[in-house]
Formats: structure tokens, C-alpha cells, sequence
């Protein structure tokens, strides 16, 4: 349970998960933005841009990002991502949260 002095802001967590080779251009989005924080993971799958299996560095691999922001903020990174859409396996989805950062 949480201290009662610590207040919870209403937030959005936002999920990118993209081949590793966008990685700068998302930290450099999200910085562009900004953003005082993110999580980068390694990460494996299988979608509609087939299987990523992870298997050699910087090959056939996907990242995972997570980041909170506000809903503005959230709104602009979605957008421009939505630039590389067609180009690279991309997918970015958001949740309505609540947090302390």
C-alpha cells in the first residue's frame, strides 16, 4: 500500500516493440519529447512480420521499450512513429495508468 504523501499521477505507459535497429531513432524520438526516462528489453516473438527469434546480435531481433508520459506526450511519439510503419516490424500501443516518477 502507498504512503499517503504519495501522490499518484494520472499518466500513459507506452510499449514499442521494433527491430533493434530503430533503437536510436526512438531514443531520439522519445528524447526529442522530453522524456526523462525508458526501459529498453531484448525481446522474441512472432507476429505479422513473421518470427524474431533473437538469435544473432543486431539480427533479426526486436526491442522493447517502455516509457510513462502524459497523454500529450503520448499523442506526438505515436505519431511519429506511425512514420515508420510499413518500413520496419513496428508496433506501439498505450494504457491509461496511474504513477509516481
Amino acid at each position: 500500500m502507498l504512503d499517503s504523501g504519495t501522490p499518484l499521477e494520472p499518466a500513459v505507459l507506452i510499449t514499442i516493440i521494433g527491430e533493434t535497429v530503430l533503437k536510436d531513432r526512438i531514443v531520439k524520438l522519445l528524447k526529442s519529447h522530453n522524456v526523462s526516462g525508458y526501459t529498453i528489453s531484448q525481446v522474441q516473438g512472432e507476429g505479422g512480420h513473421g518470427r524474431r527469434l533473437a538469435d544473432l546480435s543486431g539480427y533479426n531481433t526486436n526491442i522493447e521499450i517502455k516509457t510513462i508520459v502524459s497523454l500529450e506526450v503520448s499523442d506526438a511519439i505515436l505519431d511519429a512513429l506511425k512514420q515508420e510503419q510499413g518500413k520496419h516490424a513496428l508496433i506501439a500501443f498505450r494504457h491509461n495508468i496511474e504513477a509516481f516518477y
